[in-house]
């Protein structure tokens, strides 16, 4: 059992915890509490280490069970030391390092997700959440954007992680994934607060690429040059702008509308 918060394996996983270089740098991230843990056991991924205390409910310990089975390093953790590392309210007794997801655009899409230079971690694992439950078939990060795998992006996501291709591009690599062969080109539409077209009229049932702008900022100019066209949501009310979250939300479920209508 470890016993010390000076032992190499906790300070390893507080290193990774809370510096994305060494996330980058090693190719891993940190899941933490059951449910995450189940949804990486549902998707096959094979965690290199797992942390458990005596804190940990039956539920997760048979999931310790078969990580073991599958042949993944376990160690059990004094209880305090395991909450050390955890910056939840109720932490469950269970941790694991990953590796992180090569990924790729898929072969044939239909609907990208780009998040342009977004910052806040809660937003960008509510909108990987959403982007997987709309269908979205890959996100793209520009550079500048929070790291998609920091914990509390990771927390957030609710396992959208294990399923959802995540890739950083550049605008150039994002255009040209626009034009790339296919029936026909994807469009560009780049969601601003008030210019373009509402979101309700505009044609989302063709292959696009859906662009949301950073929480303070919006789209970058980068996105405004190549954007085909520009929508909003229409706001009756007298709010200026949606959290980024929300407003892909809305869209990405406009987008599902129009396609089962």
């Amino acid at each position: 059992m470890i016993t010390s918060s000076q032992n190499p394996k906790i300070k390893r996983i507080r290193g990774l915890l809370e510096n994305r270089k060494e996330r980058q740098q090693e190719k891993v991230f940190i899941i933490e509490g059951v449910r995450l843990a189940e949804e990486a056991l549902k998707s096959g991924s094979q965690p290199e280490l797992v942390l458990y205390s005596a804190e940990l409910s039956i539920r997760g310990r048979n999931l310790v069970d078969q990580f073991l089975e599958m042949g993944c390093l376990i160690e059990e953790v004094d209880a305090g030391v395991l909450r050390s590392l955890s910056d939840t309210e109720t932490p469950q007794g269970i941790l694991a390092v990953l590796p992180q997801p090569g990924s790729v655009l898929p072969p044939a899409w239909d609907l990208l997700l780009v998040l342009d230079r977004i910052r806040d971690p809660g937003n960008l694992g509510t909108m990987l959440r959403s982007a997987i439950a709309a269908g979205v078939q890959a996100v793209v990060l520009t550079p500048a954007s929070v790291d998609a795998f920091a914990p509390k992006v990771v927390r957030a996501a609710m396992g959208a992680h294990f399923r959802l291709p995540i890739l950083t591009l550049d605008w150039p690599e994002i255009v040209a994934a626009c034009k790339q062969d296919r029936p026909q080109p994807a469009a560009l539409l780049v969601a601003d607060s008030a210019s373009g077209k509402p979101c309700w009229q505009a044609d989302l049932r063709q292959p696009l690429v859906l662009v949301i702008g950073s929480e303070a900022d919006g789209p970058q100019p980068a996105a405004m040059d190549a954007a085909d066209s520009m929508l909003h949501i229409p706001m009756p009310g007298k709010a200026e702008s949606l959290n980024a979250a929300a407003a892909a939300a809305i869209l990405l479920y406009e987008v599902v509308r129009q396609r089962n209508t």
